[in-house]
């Protein structure tokens, strides 16, 4: 079946045929009729599916129709939510690309940045809007947000957002939207609550089920690469010294990944093009004719800029970075190897990958072979394995072939988020701290959190040493006010030796007894009965951050950073 057969308007069709698809994936052909008859939609579908698509392009069609035939007041018509910060960008691209010659305003909103540019794309008036649970709230308090005019209602990865403690945010939506709507209710799995919700919010639903693709071609020969990731560059430059690689697409999780990436190779005499959703469509273009005429030798993407990609004859994929949703490692691979052709796949894993490793092999129902003489070895292999925090699963990988239907991206969670609830294997990375100046990397987007109003000392995470944990816990060696043995004196996230309560609020300690110092952490010399704690942590500079509820206390994404689709 071809998108022509789904009765979709002329200029959705002419944005899929730009993006190289043909064929709708079997959500998209499933969901799309459906949906375009304005019934209700449950659907059973996990990432890899083209789940993205399969929502986005009735309600653009929709909308358009609605604009042209039905006047009614202005407002938000549609409001799609969605788990994560990264996952609302992906699908925010989506409709950027899908309903590029199209008059439908949209937006991005999410919390961990600054919200002034979110409200000025607000106030300048948007048809869909995209939102984490979180920052929705905290907007629609401030009467940023109002949902009188709604009219489609998107729940996207529902069970994720139950997992990630959501649900009563979710729940606390719903009941200031308008009851006479369409919904659309999409969830991998169906929890006794998640099954409740739906009977609850849903209307005589259509039912859709598929399943997602598990398996990859015997035809590929696959490996991983234990690495540091610092080191991933250097082993990235020593594997294309093989010329037998006439050329390789590597894969890397963000644009700004694939960009630096790609000038690092260019810097060492590797010719190298990236292509990722901030790229124009001609440049795009011009930068995969290079990839296939082999003009260029390795070519950069991030998932969702590769769905259109379709390259005879390629024999070797690099995943720089491993998908932390297995399903798009299958799809990253199959782009070689195939119509029975031998194709090579290389995978760089570094500490923090360990689990979206373990998430691939329990997919694929087998372990990916290791290669251990290479010059880059992980050097802390034998250290205790850090627990990543679940997959926060926040977009659609697709179906990445030319001649398949459009999917979503991949989606990077980040192990033991900071200002997360997040279980860490150290506890270093617990609860939230507060209001911080310290900007994490760029390269590493975590969920939102959901919405709470902790006090300014933190809330622990869930630690197994307890570490660095904010707010007053138990465990030992913990900061915070305790009675516990080897805690520091009122130390907000200390690691005193010895410490104890001095009168004039110093850490007193034994001599020879000195900790380590630590960034943030109370240092001892040990030499004096009494001596101050070094390098407490500074307060956040308030005037900076004031426009930062409590629900956006996670900063992975950095402050000032704001991607508005509009």
């Amino acid at each position: 079946m071809s998108f022509e057969k789904l009765n979709l308007i002329e200029p959705l069709l002419r944005a899929l045929n730009t993006e190289g698809y043909t064929t709708p994936t079997p959500i998209q052909e499933q969901s799309i009729p459906i949906l375009l008859e304005r019934r209700d939609l449950l659907a059973c579908a996990q990432t890899g599916t083209g789940k993205t698509a399969a929502f986005t392009l009735p309600i653009l069609q929709l909308l358009h129709q609605d604009e042209l035939f039905v006047k009614g007041p202005a407002g938000i018509k549609a409001l799609i939510l969605t788990p994560t910060r990264e996952l609302a960008i992906q699908i925010g691209e989506s409709i950027a690309a899908y309903g590029k010659y199209l008059r439908i305003r949209h937006t991005v909103i999410f919390g961990g940045v600054p919200q002034r540019s979110q409200t000025d794309a607000l106030r300048a008036g948007v048809d869909i809007l995209v939102a984490t649970p979180g920052r929705l709230l905290d907007l629609m308090d401030q009467r940023f947000v109002k949902l009188q005019t709604l009219k489609v209602l998107v729940l996207d990865e529902a069970d994720r957002m139950l997992d990630m403690g959501f649900i009563h945010d979710v729940k606390k939506v719903i009941a200031k939207v308008p009851t006479q709507r369409q919904t659309l209710f999409f969830s991998a799995t169906m929890p006794p609550e998640i099954a409740k919700l739906a009977d609850t919010i849903l209307t005589n639903p259509q039912r859709v089920e598929v399943t997602p693709v598990s398996s990859t071609a015997n035809t590929i020969q696959q490996s991983v690469f234990f690495v540091e990731k610092r080191d991933k560059k250097k082993l990235l430059l020593h594997l294309l010294k093989d010329q037998s690689i006439a050329t390789a697409l590597v894969f890397a999780r963000t644009k700004h990944g694939a960009d630096r990436v790609a000038k690092d190779l260019n810097q060492a005499g590797v010719r190298a093009e990236a292509i990722h959703g901030n790229k124009s469509q001609g440049a795009r273009q011009r930068a995969l004719s290079n990839f296939k005429s082999q003009h260029t030798r390795v070519l950069v993407a991030t998932d969702i800029a590769a769905r259109g990609i379709d390259v005879e004859d390629l024999s070797t994929v690099i995943n720089y970075e491993l998908p932390n949703v297995p399903e798009t490692y299958v799809h990253r691979i199959g782009r070689t190897g195939r119509a029975g052709a031998s194709g090579v796949s290389y995978s760089f894993c570094d500490e923090e990958e360990k689990e979206y490793l373990s998430d691939i092999h329990k997919l694929i129902k087998k372990t990916i072979p290791v290669v251990e003489d290479h010059p880059y070895p992980l050097l802390h292999a034998g250290m205790p394995k850090t627990h990543a925090a679940p997959a926060q699963r926040q977009g659609n990988s697709g179906n990445q072939q030319r001649r398949q239907g459009p999917g979503g991206g991949n989606r990077s969670r980040r192990p033991g988020g900071q200002g997360q609830q997040a279980r860490s294997g150290n506890g270093r990375d617990g609860g939230r701290q507060g209001r911080s100046t310290d900007l994490p990397d760029l390269n590493q987007p975590a969920g939102d959190t959901p919405t709470q109003r902790p006090d300014n000392k933190g809330n622990a995470g869930r630690s197994e040493h307890g570490r660095h944990a904010g707010g007053r816990p138990d465990n030992r060696n913990q900061g915070g006010r305790s009675d516990n043995k080897n805690n520091g004196g009122r130390s907000g996230n200390g690691n005193t030796s010895n410490g104890r309560r001095s009168g004039n609020g110093h850490a007193s300690g034994r001599p020879g007894n000195a900790s380590p110092s630590q960034p943030g952490h109370s240092t001892h010399t040990g030499r004096s009965g009494q001596v101050k704690n070094a390098d407490q942590p500074a307060k956040a500079n308030q005037s900076d951050w004031s426009s930062l509820s409590d629900s956006q206390s996670d900063l992975d994404w950095g402050g000032g950073l704001h991607l508005s689709y509009e």
